[in-house]
């Protein structure tokens, strides 16, 4: 009768053991996943801020256009862009012409195969090394 519930009270330890265990790791990955989601939500609130500022830095680029002594706005709003990793996409009068760059408003007519930027229209950004806006652009041929 002993060794009976001796053997008993061995297997309900080891179920009690495997039980334990599982929770530990039932709480570990549930941890892992909230971890995950609270860093996915952090990404998407950095990104969704980034592009809300986008409408004034076009705006400021088109201040400091018109009002050259705002140029010095240039430098240290560059610094910032450089540390929310945000770029300029080269849309250059003569860069080449990207489609996955560069969104295309007009097309005008010119001798040769090469499409190059003719005018930006407004300015396209990478975030993260991804585009978040494509440049709007109009575009030429040359040869």
């Amino acid at each position: 009768m002993i060794k009976k519930d001796k053997t008993e009270a061995e297997a309900k330890v080891a179920e009690l053991i495997n039980d334990l265990q599982r929770t530990r790791a039932d709480f570990e990955n549930y941890r892992k996943q909230v971890e995950a989601q609270k860093q996915a939500l952090a990404g998407t609130t950095k990104l969704a801020t980034v592009y809300k500022v986008l409408p004034l830095l076009d705006d400021l680029d088109r201040a400091i256009i018109t009002y050259p002594e705002l140029a010095p706005l240039q430098k240290s709003l560059q610094k910032t862009l450089d540390e929310l990793h945000l770029q300029k996409i080269n849309s250059a009068p003569g860069a080449e012409f990207n489609p996955n760059l560069h969104d295309a408003i007009t097309v005008e007519d010119g001798e040769g195969e090469k499409e190059v930027v003719a005018e930006t229209l407004r300015p396209g950004y990478y975030y993260e090394n991804e585009v978040l806006r494509p440049a709007m652009v109009k575009v030429r041929h040359l040869q």
